[in-house]
């Protein structure tokens, strides 16, 4: 049950209420905060529309931070997001492989990418190996977008969590189809 209450547009003031143009939970709640919920929209918006990162590369890592942090919430909606991008099922399914470190079939520049997320989530930053890695195959630009992509989910797994930010019911039901390692 989430911390504080879900807000509706009408809770709003008129020049506020375009932040629930997407009636999710995530942004319900953090329009408590119009301020911040706008600085938050318009890096959301950039990470995805603007970047120059590859979408696939993009939507991959931060199906990543979601498995390894067990997000529910950001796990199971960017599956659902991730599909219009160009990530397969069997892209998804392979983040658990690689979690695990077993063979995923996936490129070299995926694995890295999926590297990177996992080394920021859990260590704090990538190490030099994975970013040689990705610095072979990606240009400065992509690569700086990268690591604010990995940074900026890693705070919104962090802002979910502390919230106690419940799932929509629709979202829920990808986790039986992509479930986290030990519920499979």
């Amino acid at each position: 049950m989430a911390r504080l209450p879900y807000l509706n547009a009408s809770d709003l003031a008129p020049e506020h209420q375009h932040l629930l143009k997407r009636n999710i939970n995530l942004l319900r709640l953090m329009s408590h905060s119009p301020k911040g919920a706008t600085a938050f929209h318009t890096m959301g918006q950039y990470i995805r529309f603007d970047s120059p990162l590859n979408p696939r590369l993009r939507e991959m890592a931060i199906l990543q931070i979601g498995y390894v942090t067990r997000s529910v919430y950001e796990y199971t909606h960017h599956i659902k997001i991730s599909r219009d991008f160009g990530v397969s099922d069997d892209d998804i399914r392979a983040i658990a492989d690689e979690t695990n470190g077993k063979e995923s079939g996936l490129d070299a520049l995926t694995r890295a990418v999926l590297r990177a997320a996992r080394e920021m989530t859990q260590n704090l930053a990538a190490s030099d190996e994975t970013f040689a890695a990705l610095k072979t195959q990606l240009d400065n630009e992509s690569l700086t977008d990268l690591v604010l992509i990995i940074s900026f989910y890693n705070a919104v797994v962090r802002f979910l969590a502390t919230m106690a930010i419940d799932n929509e019911p629709e979202y829920q039901v990808l986790l039986a189809e992509f479930p986290f390692a030990q519920d499979a």
